[in-house]
This record gives structure tokens, sequence and C-alpha cells, in this order.
């Protein structure tokens, strides 16, 4: 179960915070935080096995508690903004192979923009950082 768990966090690390993912790579610690994170929840774990629960419900329960420090995903938002607001742009950067790459590069470019006004589950959906964020992204494009 441990080894499963491992491999859906970094599946879902891989598809919502690719900027995550190059970190671990770059200082060869993937295993490391995957190691620590699975110890996290280890007694969550071993209570839901001795107690019968299904494991699909274990790998729900143990999966979202294992990402809740990930979200919201500022890579999907930007990527998710990049695709609304801008399209002609956000599917040059699909077709030309750089989408990844360009969201990572607005990321860092809004960076400041976050930092300053937050960005939280709560506050995802407030018009002040997504026009903000809109701002930053055409600079960066222009």
């Amino acid at each position: 179960m441990e080894d499963l768990l491992k491999e859906k966090l970094w599946f879902y690390i891989i598809h919502n915070n690719p900027d995550l993912m190059f970190t671990l790579q770059e200082d060869y610690s993937v295993l490391d935080y995957l190691n620590e994170k699975i110890s996290s929840v280890k007694s969550i774990l071993d209570d839901m096995l001795f107690d019968g629960t299904p494991k699909y419900i274990i790998e729900e329960i143990c999966l979202n508690v294992l990402t809740e420090d990930l979200k919201p995903s500022r890579f999907l938002y930007i990527r998710s903004l990049l695709s609304d607001e801008f399209e002609k742009t956000y599917t040059a950067f699909q077709e030309s192979g750089i989408l990844t790459y360009e969201v990572m590069n607005l990321m860092e470019n809004c960076r400041p923009v976050f930092e300053t006004i937050g960005f939280t589950k709560e506050n995802e959906e407030d018009p002040n950082l997504r026009n903000a964020l809109i701002g930053q992204i055409a600079d960066y494009l222009n």
C-alpha cells in the first residue's frame, strides 16, 4: 500500500506541481520526499488497515492528507488563466511543446503577486488575485 501511495503521490506532483517535481529531481531528493510524506500518514494507514477499511477508501483518505499542502496548485491556476485569457498563446505553447516550461516561467514571474496577495483555497476565486495575475501574465507575454 505504501508503494502505491508513493506512486500516486508522485503522479499527482507531476501533473499538479511540476515545479516541485523539478526541484526534487534537481536535488536528488524525490525518494526522501516521498518517504517522508508517506511516514506522515503511516499511523492513519496502519489504523485503517488494522480496522479492515477497504483499500480504495484508505487510498483516497491518505492521498487527501498527502496532497493537502500541495493545494491549491499555482501551476494549474496559471495554466487555467493562460488558457482562458490568452487562448492563442496557450494553444501556441501547447502545440510547440513548451506549455509546462512557460507556465513554470509564468509562476516565477507571478511570484510577487502570489506572495503579496497570498494563494489559498479561500482566496483562489478572488477577482483581485485573478486580475493581478492576468496583468502580470500580459506583461510577461509582451
